[in-house]
């Protein structure tokens, strides 16, 4: 599956589009079935959410912005209220220089009743090679389990220019987390707040912690990526997320992390990662 730039030289006239070629069976029927399919863009970080839609060639939306049919005759990503196309998106996002594409190479998933859309490798018209686009699984978790190369990657960069401040943060982790560890009476899950501070010069800053639904709306930013927003539930145990996954996900995204002391949750749903705070204490010997 791949997407087409098109109208790269009008844009007085709206502005560069995206038309879908080669989707697959399962994804073309969804999307003439719905008529339009809110994307989600999968980014370095993890999928985030977009204002951008996949319309069908059958289908546009109305002044009052309702899909209705209308015979367009291309399969598209339409740019909705999004400020951008979802191009000069990926292009951010990516890290890619400047400049109009000719063929961005897709994957795209259904969760949430969106599509989920992993760029693969991107093409732009001045350049004579493409640009394949690394995909990292579970790009933000941190466990015993897996670790990933984009979280490896953050930390070897930090260490290089301010080594000090990262075997700080990392033995402050391990001064947090042997607490819960060690069982100290009436510990509560909000004492996990306390890294804050460390977590924030390895790139994670949480957001306000809130009663209602998922605990602190966060930042992270890892090197010179864009800033990619992203909720965080805080539990001692990521066993205790099994709540979340019921109550929350309706209108948004079920993107999310778990920020826990022991990760012992069994089938991670595929759109949450976990940050394992025992294990980042124990990583120190590898800065």
């Amino acid at each position: 599956m791949h997407l087409q730039q098109t109208k790269r030289k009008s844009r007085e006239t709206g502005g560069p589009q995206y038309y879908f070629h080669n989707l697959t069976g399962p994804v073309k029927t969804y999307l003439r079935q719905k008529g339009a399919v809110r994307v989600a863009l999968v980014t370095p970080y993890g999928a985030t959410k977009t204002e951008y839609f996949a319309v069908s060639r059958d289908h546009k939306f109305d002044a009052e912005g309702k899909i209705i049919e209308g015979k367009v005759g291309h399969d598209r990503v339409q740019q909705g209220s999004a400020p951008e196309s979802i191009g000069e998106s990926i292009r951010k996002w990516y890290k890619m220089p400047k400049g109009d594409f000719e063929r961005i190479d897709v994957d795209i998933y259904i969760e949430d009743a969106d599509f989920y859309l992993n760029p693969l490798k991107c093409k732009q018209v001045d350049s004579k090679r493409s640009i394949s686009l690394a995909i990292i699984e579970r790009p933000l978790t941190f466990t015993s389990y897996y670790i990933s190369t984009f979280w490896k990657d953050n930390l070897q960069t930090l260490a290089k220019k301010h080594k000090t401040i990262v075997e700080w943060s990392l033995k402050e982790i391990c001064r947090i987390v042997i607490a819960h560890k060690e069982k100290v009476a009436h510990i509560q899950e909000t004492d996990l707040l306390r890294a804050s501070g460390p977590l924030k010069h390895l790139g994670l800053s949480l957001g306000p912690y809130v009663g209602r639904g998922y605990d602190c709306i966060s930042e992270i930013k890892f090197g010179d990526y864009p800033i990619y927003t992203v909720p965080v539930e805080i539990k001692r145990y990521s066993k205790d997320y099994r709540y979340q996954l019921q109550k929350y996900g309706k209108d948004e995204l079920t993107r999310a992390i778990i920020l826990c002391a022991i990760h012992n949750l069994d089938n991670t749903p595929r759109n949450v990662d976990v940050i394992e705070l025992d294990t980042l204490c124990n990583y120190i010997g590898n800065i």
